[in-house]
This record gives structure tokens, sequence and C-alpha cells, in this order.
């Protein structure tokens, strides 16, 4: 085992020791409210949501070799209880007033001050030595994704943002919780829609019986625009602020958006988009494959794929990232 993987593997420990600890006291913006390290943590690890997004949209060209629709749509398999414990809690803490406080926490980009790659590396200390099936760590994961794309022959703003789309899951070394962090995103403010996955545990959100935040369109207006719309709290939202001056607008619409399926798969909050977003929603159709499909265990060869990324990295970015 090499010096970087020893080292990946302690830093994980010691994080491991923080959140299990009994009682975790997070976020000023809760009044306080003490969470257990199961409320912080519910799944056992950020993959489990990501395999729930398989199950629930399966690559069709696998469906016919695994198993029915029907059986990937059954939620009541005792296996996805740390799933629906994730969402309760997502759907619970995740109110616009939530989501102003973590603009304001996270989107100064006080916290570090890293170059690109030193960012990867930080990144990695996510990696996941729960399963043990894989040895890859997160920038591996998303190397996978960018090279996917690159093979179809996109552009190079393209191949950047499937490599940076996830970036924002450093969240979870800042101590945000797994819900802060991951699942499936939805706008707060106004009603929350039955397409969302999981939507009957809304009824525990404050804001469900807010007369400011319930309506239909809430605080906003009809077919304002998804700019002007916000969504709730998670590595997508802060990787696209993170970007914004970096890449294209399609390239920015799929790294906000690539976790708002009750949008781009269900059909849902058509009453807050306007003809741009509309434009837009092709390219996040056109990116969420490969960011489902495109992981395997194989390892990326790096030797190959340096001088590329080297030169991208440097096309598009800054020497160093603000976080």
């Amino acid at each position: 085992m090499d010096k970087k993987r020893i080292f990946n593997l302690l830093v994980k420990k010691s994080m491991k020791f923080v959140f299990n600890l009994d009682i975790y006291k997070y976020s000023a913006t809760m009044s306080n409210k003490e969470f257990t390290s199961k409320e912080i943590n519910p799944l056992g690890s950020l993959d489990e949501w990501e395999d729930d997004l398989l199950e629930r949209y399966p690559d069709p060209e696998k469906i016919a070799t695994a198993k029915t629709t029907e059986a990937y749509r059954n939620y009541d398999e005792p296996a996805r209880d740390t799933v629906r414990e994730f969402y309760r809690l997502n759907h619970t803490y995740q109110t616009y007033d939530f989501v102003m406080e973590k603009h304001r926490q996270y989107l100064s980009f006080d916290k570090k001050e890293m170059a690109v790659w030193d960012a990867f590396e930080f990144l990695n200390q996510l990696v996941d030595d729960s399963d043990p099936d894989t040895d890859l760590d997160q920038f591996q994961h998303l190397l996978q994704t960018s090279e996917a794309i690159r093979r179809d022959g996109h552009p190079d703003w393209m191949v950047l943002t499937g490599l940076m789309h996830d970036m924002g899951k450093v969240l979870c070394l800042f101590g945000e919780p797994q819900w802060a962090v991951v699942g499936d995103t939805f706008p707060v403010g106004c009603a929350y829609s039955d397409k969302i996955i999981y939507s009957e545990f809304f009824k525990e959100n404050p804001d469900y019986n807010n007369p400011n935040y319930n309506t239909k369109y809430g605080v906003y207006t009809p077919n304002c625009g998804l700019r002007n719309v916000h969504m709730s709290w998670g590595h997508d939202e802060y990787i696209y602020q993170m970007m914004k001056n970096h890449l294209p607008e399609e390239g920015l619409y799929m790294l906000r958006f690539h976790s708002f399926y009750a949008w781009h798969h269900e059909g849902a909050y058509d009453h807050l988009c306007d003809d741009h977003d509309r434009a837009m929603l092709k390219w996040v159709k056109l990116f969420n494959p490969y960011d489902l499909y495109s992981k395997n265990p194989e390892p990326p060869d790096w030797s190959k794929l340096k001088t590329y990324y080297t030169d991208l990295i440097e096309k598009f970015l800054p020497k160093t990232l603000k976080f």
C-alpha cells in the first residue's frame, strides 16, 4: 500500500471518529438542534444514494438482463431503510431558511484555497473504504465520467464539467451532514412536487404548512426561470456557484441541475421554467447518463491521461480554487 493510500485511510478513520460521536451539534440554523451520528450520516456511504439512483433510473440497455422496471422501483425492500431515513432527514430539514443560511455560510468561498490538483487530493479523503469491490478514489470516478464524455466526442468544456461535477462533495469534509451534500435536489420556497422521491416526508418540513412557501409559486412568479429559483442545498449548487465564471451556460446547467430528477426525469416544475430553461434541459439530459452509468471497477490509466487533463485545467480554470 503506497503512502498516499495510507494517508487517506488515516484521515478517513479520524473523520469517522469525529462523526461517530453519540451526539453532534450541527448548525445554528437548526436552532442548535442536536443530531445523532446516525442523523448526520444515515447512509453507510455516499455511494448508497448513487446506487439508489441506478435502481430508480436503470440503464435501459441493462434492464432486460438484470430485473424488471417494477423490481427496480420496489421501495419497500429492507435494504432501502437507510435511503428512506436519508430522505426523511433531507426533506424535513432542507427549508428555505436553511438554504439561505448555507448560501451565507459557503458562497463567500472563504473556507480554503487550493491548487486544482490539491483540491482533488482533498476530495479523495472521501474514498469509500467500506466497499470491498473497488479501490477507486473520488478522482478516479470523476475521470471515468469525463473520459466517457471525451470518448463520445463532446467538447472540452463538457469533459471538464464531467471532471468537476462531484467536487462539491467536499462539503462533507467541512462538516456538512450527508443530507446537505447529496440527494435529489428540488426548489425551496414553493410547494413540493409529488414527483420528488419520498415526497411524503415533506409533511414534517416547517415550510410545508407555511403560507409563504406552500403555494404553487410560493416566493416566485410564473415562469420566472430557474436562475431565479433557490434549490435545496448540496454539492450541485456549491460546484455550480464555484464554476460560474469558468464554464459555458450549458455546462453550468449540467452542474446545478444534474440531481434535479423531478425536473429532468419526471417533468415537474415546468411552471417555474422559462424558455431558456427548456432549451437547456436537453444538455442536462445529455449529461445525466454519463453521471449515472460511467462508473466501473477498472481505474483509468492516469499516466496516459495526465497531459490532456493538465492542459484542460489550464485552459478553463485559474491556478487555485476557493472553497
